[in-house]
Order: C-alpha cells, then structure tokens, then sequence
C-alpha cells in the first residue's frame, strides 16, 4: 500500500471509531455478500423491516419502509409523510449500541435508511433494530440479528 493509501484507511478507521466503538474500520473486501432481513412489522401505517448485507466481517443495517399493501384502485396516490426513523446497530454483549435518527419524507416508493458499514469480531451476533414514528403513531421496532461466521 503506499502512504496516501495508508493515510485515507486510518483516517476513515478513526472517524468510524469515534461513531461507535463497536465496529472498526471497513476495509474493501473480495468476499461475497449475504443479504438477509429480519420479519416485516407495521410501523406508522408502513411495512418496515430491517436487513444487514455481511461481506465477510463486515456488516452493513439498513431499514426498509413501504407501503403496507397495494393502493386500491381508482385511488389517489397516498400523500407525502414525514418518518422520523431509528436505526440501532450493537454487538451483543460488548459496547451499547450505536444510534442513528433521521428524518425521511416517504411518498409512496420503497426506500431504504442505512446505518455505518463496521467490522464485528468472528463468531459474534450482531443485532439492529430499526423504528418509524410518523404522527400518531409511535415506533415498534423490528429486530435483526446475523452471526458472523469465519
């Protein structure tokens, strides 16, 4: 690797690292990627679900949001609605967990809230819970765990 390399990979470890200490760094990996999701749940009149893409010891959650089923024919397209949405990734038995809250305004596609891409150790389970509050309805969280496999 040459400096600037060496460089841009420390630089990136320590900002991941100041986020949460749970993960490490993510550096470029070969391996293929499994991508599973956890079950669907109804959160602020939407399906929700919350997925993790496993490239060898790195995981990446992200939670799904669309609409609970078809629009009934003949009906108007649903209005925009904003979403505020909570996306929590932990170790399970190391560090708390790390959390993520943004703000989304859904309309009427799929869209999907990504969390940090981190490292977690070999052998490890790593949970995410991701939840979607829109007034008046407050969040359920739906839960997905993966173990890392080496």
């Amino acid at each position: 690797m040459n400096r600037l390399t060496l460089l841009a990979v420390g630089a990136a470890g320590l900002t991941v690292l100041s986020v949460g200490p749970a993960f490490a760094a993510a550096p470029v990996a070969a391996a293929e990627t499994v991508t599973s999701c956890g079950s669907s749940g109804l959160q602020a009149g939407l399906a929700t679900r919350v997925c993790a893409d496993v490239t060898g010891t790195t995981v990446e959650f992200y939670g799904t949001v669309g609409l609970a089923g078809p629009p009934s024919p003949g009906s108007p397209a649903p209005a925009p609605k904003e979403l505020f949405t909570t996306l929590s990734t932990e170790v399970v038995g190391t560090n708390p967990p790390v959390t993520q809250t943004r703000s989304v305004i859904f309309v009427s596609s799929a869209l999907q809230v990504r969390g940090a891409a981190g490292i977690a150790p070999c052998g490890s389970t790593v949970r995410a819970t991701f939840g979607v509050a829109s007034f008046p309805w407050p969040a359920k969280p739906v839960v997905h765990e993966v173990t890392i496999a080496c």
